[in-house]
């Protein structure tokens, strides 16, 4: 959980780690998606993307609770949680459909998180099927101040 208080620089600092992350993540989806190629399962991908993240800390489908009035209604996996502060939500489908952007988007406002990857693995050039996103401060869809961890 990263729910230490911000000092100044600490934002900076932060964003430069994530950008680090995310330049690892697409580094390793590159590498997998050369050797790989389209067509295959999502959990085929997530399966070798993990392979590839070597020593950067990750989850695979990390579990995060939603909550409404206070009460715990669900829960949301994440493809990948990469080093506690990236989203990564994989696919492997024709196109990407604005629902899927929508997607991601929650997943950052539920678990606090600023930074996530969309990745489609079913291209023919992986660059093409790469889209980030940056949430700027938004208000949560969860009661909590804290930030949720799984």
């Amino acid at each position: 959980m990263n729910s230490r208080p911000q000092r100044h620089g600490d934002a900076e600092r932060d964003l430069t780690e994530i950008n680090s992350l995310s330049e690892k993540a697409i580094g390793a989806s590159i590498e997998v998606h050369r050797r790989l190629g389209p067509g295959l399962l999502e959990v085929t991908y997530e399966t070798a993307l993990a392979m590839e993240l070597g020593g950067i800390p990750f989850q695979r489908q990390a579990a995060f609770p939603i909550h409404h009035k206070g009460r715990a209604i669900g829960e949301y996996r994440v493809g990948l949680l990469v080093g506690d502060d990236l989203l990564v939500e994989l696919k492997s489908v024709e196109r990407l459909d604005s629902l899927f952007e929508a997607q991601v988007l929650a997943y950052l406002r539920v678990t606090r998180r600023a930074v996530g990857l969309l990745i489609n693995f079913n291209t023919r050039l992986l660059k093409d099927g790469i889209k980030r996103f940056i949430l700027t401060p938004a208000p949560c869809l969860c009661d909590s101040e804290a930030r949720s961890s799984p």
